[in-house]
């Protein structure tokens, strides 16, 4: 569907906030907390965004989009050519980064832009007057996204900002946010990969993995172990991944169209399904019984843990 860009504002370093309403009156799908949208940009690109509403709307979504150095094309398009008035085409909101409702309390860590979807989470939890908590963690006070609304309104005193912490204050600072939580307390983070990993670390040592939430922006990290493999397709066909490939890239550069759109393994555009071998799964889109079924493969980011894979390409 299309949405017009209603309004643009900067949020500092390096962030802005674009406020989406629907064209031509039309209602925009209701959705629930931590969800994303994809969103088609003026150069053919298509990108996801988390909506961070302070309460979910028919009239208009938000998001707030952070300028990457290494932007591949999304983040560098809206900060540099998008406009108000312009038009974007949107999808259906998804979620892969839902609040447990049967939960009791919650707890929430957001690391720089990882806030956009944890702050609509807030905002949820404290319109049901939910038991919640949320941790903000960035580099410096200027870094702070939607400050007005998390120092300014009623969530301030749900609301604790860690500035300028090292790894080591980090992983304290978690840790004592844990300290005292309560045996059926759902923790939830979003944010660069290090922090989130210090989270779930900390959080399933506390409450037990199975209630610890993610949700990831970037790709993960490369793991200096990491093997070559092989890819075979349906024509028998063999593509050699090297460590330090993905095998996305190198099945597109054999000349073989797969669709995809985020690359960092969220968005579950690329899943393959798998015919023979077991997939070392590192994506944050399928889940754990899918992943333990072992027959869908995220070729952007997982690799092999066996020497070939056969796939239904």
């Amino acid at each position: 569907m299309n949405v017009t860009i209603s309004t643009i504002r900067d949020s500092g370093a390096g962030i802005r906030i674009f406020e989406l309403r629907a064209s031509r009156g039309e209602t925009l799908p209701s959705y629930q907390p931590g969800a994303h949208i994809d969103v088609t940009l003026g150069n053919a690109l298509v990108r996801q965004y988390s909506l961070c509403c302070n309460r979910p709307s028919p009239e208009r979504y938000r998001i707030a989009v952070k300028r990457e150095p290494q932007s591949r094309g999304g983040s560098a398009w809206l900060h540099e050519q998008a406009r108000e008035g312009d038009t974007l085409q949107i999808g259906v909101p998804r979620n892969a980064f839902a609040l447990a409702d049967a939960a009791d309390s919650h707890l929430l860590f957001a690391g720089g832009i990882g806030i956009t979807p944890v702050l609509s989470m807030a905002y949820a939890l404290l319109n049901r007057g939910a038991a919640f908590h949320l941790h903000y963690f960035v580099r410096d006070e200027d870094c702070v996204v939607f400050r007005d609304e998390l120092t300014g309104t009623s969530l301030a005193r749900h609301v604790s900002l860690h500035a300028g912490l090292s790894p080591q204050q980090t992983a304290a600072a978690i840790s004592s946010a844990l300290e005292h939580a309560a045996v059926d307390t759902h923790a939830y983070t979003c944010g660069p990969g290090p922090f989130m990993a210090t989270v779930i670390e900390l959080a399933s040592a506390k409450l037990g993995a199975s209630q610890v939430h993610k949700e990831s922006f970037s790709a993960p990290v490369a793991d200096a172990g990491d093997q070559a493999f092989v890819i075979r397709l349906r024509d028998r066909r063999e593509i050699g991944i090297a460590a330090d490939e993905t095998a996305l890239a190198c099945v597109q550069a054999a000349g073989i169209d797969v669709d995809c759109s985020c690359e960092v393994g969220v968005c579950g555009t690329c899943r393959t399904k798998v015919i023979e071998g077991v997939p070392d799964h590192r994506d944050a889109f399928l889940s754990t019984e899918e992943k333990a079924s072992n027959l869908w493969f995220m070729p952007c980011v997982s690799r092999a843990k066996t020497g070939t894979l056969v796939l239904d390409i």
